[in-house]
């Protein structure tokens, strides 16, 4: 190798290993304990332009068995197992809905609640992603925390809220603990009262380790 060629090389080598420590890591899989959880969450304003529900495709079904996301959901979740029938049809079945201790027979006493609605994934990230990400937002079934069965108004009731203004009634350190972990995995902001009223939640909830892993 010419004199040129061996320092083009050191050069060449220098910068990709100035790049490598500029890069933050990212790491694929988080552990932390729930207070730490919530600290490292990045504060950002929420911007709602733009937002429409019809931009993540709701209840698709990914693996073609016949039973969309709602469905695969309320399979997944019940506490006593339905029969599933022609068309996923689910009769049999029992859930109970944490939000407010409720009990259901019925499959349509119940919403798939997005823990951290659809609107407030926009506010805080997701108006960037493609849709076929929202997609994948909309329908996570990668992790039991995104989803969740609940009694039907109660989720009405809250509506597009965070945790600054809307609590479930029971269950609400769990509840800290599912919105914490959803806005890890899908790296997705919270605002400043949403951050100061998890920080208050959170110091009074059993200091328990989040673990998720990021959607991308």
């Amino acid at each position: 190798m010419t004199r040129t060629l061996a320092r083009l090389a050191t050069l060449l080598t220098a910068a990709v290993a100035a790049s490598l420590l500029a890069t933050p890591a990212f790491a694929a899989t988080v552990s932390q304990p729930l207070r730490t959880a919530v600290s490292s969450l990045p504060v950002a304003a929420e911007v709602r332009t733009g937002y429409s529900r019809s931009l993540f495709p709701l209840w698709i079904d990914e693996d073609h068995d016949g039973c969309n996301t709602r469905y695969e959901v309320l399979i997944a979740e019940a506490v006593t197992a339905p029969t599933v029938g022609s068309g996923c049809s689910l009769s049999g079945g029992r859930w109970y809905s944490y939000y407010d201790g409720a009990y259901w027979t019925n499959p349509a006493d119940l919403d798939i609640d997005h823990v951290v609605p659809l609107a407030e994934a926009w506010d805080s990230g997701a108006r960037s992603w493609t849709t076929a990400r929202r997609q994948q937002y909309a329908n996570d079934l990668g992790d039991p925390r995104p989803l969740v069965a609940v009694t039907d108004n109660v989720n009405q009731a809250k509506g597009d809220q965070d945790p600054a203004t809307w609590m479930p009634q029971l269950e609400k350190c769990r509840y800290v603990g599912d919105w914490v972990a959803v806005k890890l995995r899908w790296n997705l902001t919270v605002d400043s009262a949403e951050k100061a009223a998890l920080t208050t939640l959170a110091n009074g909830c059993p200091n328990v380790t989040i673990t998720v892993t990021r959607a991308f």
